[in-house]
């Protein structure tokens, strides 16, 4: 897919992000509250986005008064965050997109310099690589019990516009955001199970890079990550399988 390593090849990464059960809860309540606002209702049979980020939050074991407490934070209920995205530099030149949410642009703006300079990136101005991304729904399917053909009869009315198949790591689906409901809503009608969904932003067109520059990529994406009110992070990297392996190997 253009411009985005498929999520099971990165996955791992956003894991050990993800390990300490605290952060897992924070960055789960901000995906509810992100799916309110955006998807434009709290009532999850009527949002997918909203149903996708429950989803995880149960799998991260979130209890249901703090899921609560997210879905009415969302709809105004409680004390209001902001949305801000900053745009920098990864090593090699690598263009990348940092989503935050916060109650404290200042804090945050401190946190994403510094973590970025002390791991090899730099902050870049606004509009200097956003150009480079566009929104996009993604739908993730693992390989076994679905086909590329099922997804098509399924998928392709419903709104997607490409389908990847990555062979025993899965398919990727990709539609536009307006259509990202219709299309979470068809693969449950359908029966297909989704490993993932989110509306995320995608590169154009992605840039190699080596091993090298692979390792302190990717460290710098799980530095970055592991900041408080980032909540998703964006890059034109293209990271080939067998460097993707060594590194997990590696681990």
């Amino acid at each position: 897919m253009s411009g985005h390593n498929k999520w099971s090849k990165i996955k791992y990464t956003k894991g050990k992000a993800d390990a300490v059960k605290g952060k897992a809860f924070s960055k789960a309540a901000m995906d509810i509250i992100t799916a309110v606002k955006e998807g434009g209702s709290p009532d999850p049979a009527l949002n997918s986005r909203l149903r996708m980020a429950i989803d995880y939050a149960k799998k991260v074991n979130m209890p249901n008064d703090n899921i609560k407490r997210a879905i009415e934070r969302g709809a105004g209920k409680e004390g209001g965050i902001d949305n801000v995205t900053y745009e920098g530099y990864a090593p090699g030149g690598v263009a990348m997109l940092i989503e935050c949410q916060t109650d404290n642009r200042n804090r945050t703006a401190s946190d994403v310099r510094s973590t970025l300079e002390k791991n090899g990136g730099n902050l870049g101005t606004p509009g200097s690589v956003s150009f480079m991304f566009h929104k996009k729904g993604l739908l993730v399917f693992a390989a076994d019990g679905v086909t590329e053909d099922k997804l098509m009869e399924v998928l392709l009315d419903a709104g997607a516009d490409d389908i990847k198949d990555y062979g025993e790591d899965g398919f990727e689906v990709t539609c536009g955001p307006a259509d990202f409901d219709k299309c979470v809503k068809a693969a449950e009608a359908a029966g297909l199970k989704i490993d993932n969904a989110e509306i995320t932003l995608i590169a154009d067109n992605t840039l190699a890079v080596d091993e090298h520059n692979a390792e302190k990529i990717l460290n710098l994406i799980e530095k970055i990550e592991d900041c408080d009110d980032v909540q998703k992070v964006s890059h034109n990297a293209d990271i080939s399988d067998e460097i993707m392996n060594k590194l997990a190997e590696a681990q």
